[in-house]
């Protein structure tokens, strides 16, 4: 990569040929560059990547995620170059939609510098299926026009984007209304060019619905979702395919939980397994707790090794092709910790893997008698609304 920003490209080069591994047929740019080797890079393949769609308002999204929410420190000391880096080659893999959030420290700013360089270092065919998706996660303060315009002038200029490609807005207090104002300026705000679609992340069902009785545009909410927590299925996603609505997911591996790293382990004995040492694995922890308990998650794990040994993959690319699979699911969130630790060839593996229906009863079994989480915790989003 750094041999990119001392050579300036001259030319690129496409032809089709078959990508390594389990992914699909597509096309790469080689891009020769003086004094340096060529570099490859996909165009992704049209089946890697869904439409989330509302009325006249769309958006096509690669199905697998990179969550940016790592960039927000507490999962280890990132260096911005190189997590700038690890976006690109993570888009060279035609991994190329990104999440991230007004609050995720530095997420907006680092994807402002890595669609620079897209820009200038990748052909335009390459730049046209690149995807930003930021949150916006406001105070429940009075949502005036020119609180709201304000806020998303902020994200345009970080991510140095004319147009948001979505906003996907999150609201703490349901009791104060104030969230159907700040979607009606964001509606107008999408009207002048500002926002291209409009989604939402961590509503419950019922507010979804009220929302959309306002005809307010949403094409997605960003919810939690995974094996462990299947809320979305009882309530959520049947309004999603009453109304069109999709569903992004986030926590579908769990923070990492959901891996060989776990499998096998005690984490009842002090220093006996691997450390929860990232606000992730804390947060799903508690959720494992709440759903049945460290042993029940253990014959979780044990049946997704089954399943992902036969298909010659790790346990997370079965824990996210299983979400994939669920009723209006459009795409799926794994984190990415940028510059530190990569995962390419297990996301892209996602893409190949077909679940059948053994699999699918097995890992439905396994699933059994652990506690109803929507009686536990509430509705998508409850766990923070809770007092």
């Amino acid at each position: 990569m750094a041999e990119l920003l001392q050579n300036p490209c001259t030319k690129f080069i496409f032809s089709p040929t078959k990508i390594e591994g389990n992914a699909k047929r597509g096309t790469r740019a080689r891009i020769s560059c003086p004094g340096s080797r060529t570099f490859m890079c996909v165009l992704t393949d049209a089946k890697h990547r869904t439409v989330v769609r509302k009325g006249n308002d769309s958006i096509d999204i690669c199905q697998v995620v990179n969550g940016m929410w790592q960039t927000s420190g507490g999962w280890g000391r990132m260096d911005r170059d190189n997590a700038v880096d690890a976006m690109l080659q993570y888009a060279d893999a035609g991994l190329n939609t990104f999440d991230m959030a007004d609050i995720y420290g530095p997420a907006e700013d680092l994807y402002g510098i890595f669609i620079n360089r897209v820009r200038r270092e990748r052909p335009p065919e390459f730049l046209d299926n690149i995807r930003g998706l930021t949150k916006w996660v406001p105070p429940p303060v009075k949502m005036t026009s020119s609180f709201v315009t304000e806020a998303i002038n902020v994200s345009r200029k970080r991510m140095d984007v004319a147009s948001l490609d979505m906003l996907q807005f999150h609201w703490w207090d349901y009791s104060n209304p104030g969230y159907l104002d700040a979607l009606k300026h964001l509606t107008d705000l999408k009207g002048e060019g500002k926002i291209k679609t409009i989604a939402l992340t961590n509503f419950d069902t019922e507010r979804l619905q009220i929302i959309l009785d306002h005809e307010i545009p949403i094409v997605s909410n960003q919810v939690q979702h995974s094996i462990i927590d299947m809320r979305p299925q009882q309530k959520m996603a049947e309004l999603c395919q009453l109304t069109g609505v999709k569903l992004i997911t986030y926590g579908t591996v769990m923070g990492g939980l959901l891996s060989e790293k776990f499998l096998d382990t005690n984490l009842s004995i002090p220093f006996a397994g691997p450390p929860l040492n990232t606000p992730s694995l804390q947060k799903y922890k508690r959720m494992v707790d709440a759903w049945g308990g460290w042993s029940q998650f253990q014959a979780v794990l044990q049946t997704l090794k089954k399943v992902a040994s036969k298909h010659g993959v790790k346990i997370p690319t079965v824990a996210v092709k299983y979400i994939l699979d669920q009723p209006a699911v459009a795409g799926s969130m794994v984190g990415v910790r940028l510059g530190l630790l990569e995962h390419i060839k297990d996301s892209n593996d996602i893409f190949s893997l077909v679940l059948d229906e053994e699999d699918v009863a097995s890992i439905q079994e396994v699933s059994k008698g652990s506690r109803d989480l929507l009686k536990v915790i509430g509705d998508c989003g409850d766990e923070y609304r809770r007092a």
